[in-house]
């Protein structure tokens, strides 16, 4: 390698990348590709060697019809064609061109229809071809019959041989890495093996592979060709170069036809294999002379990578399934030790160490809980664990998984031997937790083809330094270290699974111990209004006994002594109230709270609230009506009915000014009645009214006395209903309560 500085490399590096492998303005030369304006079909651009195949000048069949190229006939078989080139893929056509036969393969690219001849072969070529093709059914059943990975590669690779009779063929399966792998070879004896072989990621650079996801096949049948350029280089209308990557004929990279002679072949062809929309590798052909593939065969090898293709991802599926039953009988022992723990499931995992560490084929595990750290196995030491842990939580990732754990985490450096592999889980709780697997190092001597930690060569070129191709594929054997055995997709699976158990089990004894909090607050509640009850109603009758005792005509220590007695009962009907409030509160948040409905009149409801209300109101001066749609019937409970419209009703005396009015309403919507409270008080604030119905929420002003219970114990009683109470209110116009309870029919 030329000595240059690591700017300048790099650089080098991007150009390579960059390389308009799509836009390369030229063809190769094994046919003749043209350019057609729609719909007109006149020729936009030709390629150069039309001059040699018809005797025609390029530039003088710029923008003339299409059958100045070809004939009448001819450009009448393209034109009916074109109609259909957008919606699929239009068939070879058979054209004949100055009494030679032709196969045309035409495709759409930007508002222009892009038209590539070949030579047809020879009528013996062509049947000893097409005997071929009949086979491939034959062929496809051989491939659909496979029951194992290893057989259907190695079934492909042999068939395509037949088929072709290039002197390799293999298949090439890309890593997550980057680079790729032999994992299948068919080959001549006079060739270089190189099954199991390891390419590095530079081989098939990134946008190749993209052309390859999108682009099913791709053959280069001389690499010691000149290319033909397109005339003009770019297309007139647009006046930028033509989009050639769904051209066949389409030229490639002079350091890749370098790169296939330093691999002893002048001829290629390769076939994309795909899992969904993912690239999963190649079917890469070979041959040491020249060679063309007919158009035939190349849809027979197409259809061979595309039946594999599915082969592939219903194996690998199947492979999956397969490894996920595989370990449901230790997630469902695992499942076991943490539901038989009457603490944490973590105590749970921490009995049965032995299984977890199986589970995953780890050779170690740590459990970590708060600051509670237990190890099991080969584990590093313990201040590291919880530096990894750190960075693991940092990741943000429920589940972890990496077979090179230094390389992500540098400090893993200092025990890879022993934790060179990482699977990690964690709960969502706020104490620190985990459960984090390790797997040892294993040395690992990986077969390359040529060094590839060697430095990429450059050359001299037209336009300057570019990267040469490597000329060495020679075995070359790498010790690999600070690397584990990969973790399968059960292994990440079976870490997902426990961690949905774990989940499961710990929001399980989270409710347990909600239910049992919520039970003994109930217990204490009933205890307290209980024993609380009993004293406070007996203070009340003595108050009342008192009062008739001292007569308010008294002396003046009479009248404070009668003064304190009223406070004395005041006070305990208030907690009376309050106790009764706190005892409804509890039943509605534990979900039991119930009602005994009977069927009731309205007209009724409304005669009792109005004459045990009416006096509140008229004390403070406020106008009280009730007004009720005649025959209105309910399945209601009465007192608690009561107590809704009581708490309403109260409010809004409470709230409503001297002179202002409180309607009351009940009305049929159809199915239940309607019932309202509106007022002309002050009403509430508009950032207020979310909260209304929240427990112990208060107006802040002119409610001294309130519990911030009232309105929270009524939505109870009308949930129980099976009704809504919904509140509306305009500061300064008042507010309106409306809930609703089933009508009898």
């Amino acid at each position: 390698m030329n000595p240059l500085d690591a700017q300048a490399f790099e650089a080098l590096l991007d150009n390579c990348a960059d390389e308009p492998i799509r836009f390369p303005g030229a063809i190769q030369p094994h046919g003749l590709l043209v350019t057609l304006s729609l719909p007109e079909l006149r020729i936009q651009q030709i390629s150069a060697n039309v001059q040699t195949l018809f005797g025609l000048n390029p530039n003088a069949l710029l923008d003339q019809p299409l059958a100045m190229l070809t004939g009448p006939e001819a450009a009448t078989v393209v034109q009916q064609a074109a109609g259909v080139a957008e919606q699929m893929e239009v068939p070879v056509l058979e054209l004949n061109l100055q009494g030679i036969r032709y196969e045309g393969l035409l495709h759409r690219e930007h508002n222009v229809l892009v038209l590539e001849l070949e030579l047809k072969p020879d009528e013996v070529e062509f049947n000893h071809t097409m005997a071929k093709v009949r086979n491939l059914s034959r062929m496809l059943q051989r491939l659909q019959a496979a029951k194992t990975l290893p057989a259907l590669y190695d079934i492909c690779v042999k068939e395509i041989q037949a088929l072709t009779g290039y002197d390799r063929v293999l298949i090439y399966r890309f890593q997550e890495e980057g680079h790729g792998q032999v994992i299948a070879e068919a080959s001549s004896p006079s060739m270089e093996l190189f099954n199991g072989m390891f390419f590095p990621a530079s081989d098939i650079p990134e946008q190749a592979r993209e052309l390859y996801r999108t682009h099913w096949l791709r053959i280069i049948p001389n690499a010691d060709y000149q290319p033909v350029e397109l005339v003009p280089r770019l297309r007139p209308d647009t006046c930028e170069a033509l989009d050639l990557s769904g051209a066949v004929l389409r030229s490639v990279s002079p350091i890749h036809c370098q790169y296939m002679k330093n691999m002893g072949v002048l001829s290629s062809m390769s076939i994309s294999l795909m899992d969904g929309e993912r690239l999963w590798g190649l079917i890469s052909c070979g041959h040491r002379q020249p060679l063309h593939v007919p158009h035939e065969l190349r849809m027979a090898c197409q259809t061979i990578g595309q039946v594999l293709s599915l082969q592939i991802s219903a194996l690998q599926t199947l492979e999956i399934s397969r490894q996920r039953e595989a370990k449901m009988g230790a997630l469902e022992r695992l499942n076991t030790a943490m539901v038989s723990n009457p603490n944490t499931v973590f105590d749970g995992l921490a009995q049965a160490p032995e299984q977890l560490m199986a589970l995953t084929d780890a050779s170690g595990v740590a459990i970590l809980e708060d600051n509670v750290l237990r190890c099991y196995g080969q584990c590093p030491p313990a201040d590291d664990i919880r530096a990894l842990y750190q960075w693991f939580k940092d990741s943000q990732q429920s589940v972890f998984s990496t077979h090179c754990l230094s390389t992500l985490y540098t400090p893993a450096a200092q025990y890879k031997d022993i934790a060179s592999g990482l699977l990690a889980m964690t709960l969502p709780k706020p104490v620190d937790n985990a459960v984090l697997w390790f797997r040892a190092e294993v040395k690992e001597s990986i077969p390359w083809s040529g060094d590839p930690r060697k430095p990429l060569n450059l050359e001299p070129s037209a336009t300057g330094m570019r990267l040469s191709p490597r000329t060495s594929f020679e075995l070359w054997k790498v010790e690999m270290d600070g690397i584990s055995s990969k973790w399968s997709h059960g292994d990440v699976f079976a870490a997902n699974d426990l961690r949905r158990s774990a989940l499961e089990n710990d929001l399980s004894r989270q409710v347990v111990r909600e239910q049992q909090a919520v039970r003994a607050r109930d217990e204490l509640v009933a205890v307290v209004s209980h024993d609380l009850r009993s004293p406070m109603t007996i203070i009340s009758m003595l108050c009342g006994m008192m009062q008739k005792a001292f007569s308010s005509d008294g002396p003046h220590t009479s009248r404070r002594i009668t003064s304190a007695i009223d406070t004395m009962q005041q006070a305990s009907s208030r907690m009376n109230v309050l106790l009764e409030d706190l005892l409804d509160t509890s039943k509605i948040e534990a979900g039991r709270y119930t009602i005994t409905p009977q069927p009731l009149d309205v007209s009724q409801i409304f005669e009792e609230a109005l004459s045990l209300l009416a006096p509140l109101a008229m004390d403070k001066s406020v106008d009280l009506t009730f007004h009720a749609e005649p025959g209105l019937k309910i399945n209601a409970d009465p007192e608690r009915l009561f107590q809704v419209l009581s708490n309403l009703i109260g409010n809004a005396i409470k709230f409503t000014p001297a002179q202002g009015q409180i309607g009351v309403a009940a009305m049929s919507n159809g199915q239940d009645i309607v019932f309202s409270v509106r007022d002309s008080g002050k009403g509430i604030p508009a950032e207020q009214l979310p909260h209304i119905f929240e427990r112990y929420w208060t107006a802040k002003e002119g409610n001294a006395s309130g519990t911030g219970l009232g309105l929270y114990i009524s939505q109870g009683i009308i949930k129980a209903h099976g009704g809504q109470l919904l509140a509306e209110s305009k500061p300064g116009e008042g507010s309106e309560f409306r809930f609703t309870v089933p009508q009898i029919a």
